[in-house]
């Protein structure tokens, strides 16, 4: 009978960590935004720590990925116009092992008037997920993720702006 309890109890948590390791996630809604360091080209860093006290959102994606072009192309048309001016509100678009010269390329290329940021090295990436892109993640004023998205929907999208304006409140 142990053997088999014990049995049980292994495989129970190797399902768990497969669908642990499937999701990709590392940070999850609830849980304190990670610190991390956005490291330029130039050497210029970005630290977390000087998003403090304000509503942030963090979005990876890359250059190559469908999903995530027609969520910053909505980033753009819609999300960015409404928050861009607003002191309490940051957003760190950030390229999953892109450097600063192929997202100014890119950046060309779309026309976009956010800034992104460079992860060459999955090191930002690393601290929130392990896989899977376009990622956002919603941060509060007290740095506490308060949503987190995986791919792109339109009806998440929708969900993100009003979670925004609620956060902003």
């Amino acid at each position: 009978m142990k053997k088999y309890l014990f049995l049980s109890f292994f495989a129970l948590l190797a399902f768990v960590l497969k669908a642990q390791d499937e999701s990709g996630d590392i940070v999850k809604v609830g849980e304190q935004m990670p610190a991390f360091t956005i490291v330029n080209d130039n050497g210029t860093e970005t630290p977390s720590s000087s998003l403090k006290g304000k509503v942030v959102l963090v979005n990876f994606f890359a250059t190559w990925c469908p999903p995530c072009q027609k969520e910053l192309a909505e980033v753009q048309k819609t999300l960015w116009p409404k928050y861009k001016d607003n002191k309490d509100f940051a957003m760190l678009v950030i390229g999953r092992e892109h450097s600063d010269a192929e997202l100014q390329k890119y950046n060309e290329k779309k026309g976009f008037t956010f800034p992104l940021y460079p992860d060459k090295n999955r090191a930002v990436y690393g601290a929130f997920a392990n896989s899977l892109i376009p990622r956002s993640y919603l941060v509060d004023k007290t740095g506490k993720v308060i949503y987190a998205t995986k791919g792109y929907t339109d009806e998440e999208f929708a969900e993100l702006m009003k979670k925004i304006e609620t956060a902003l409140k």
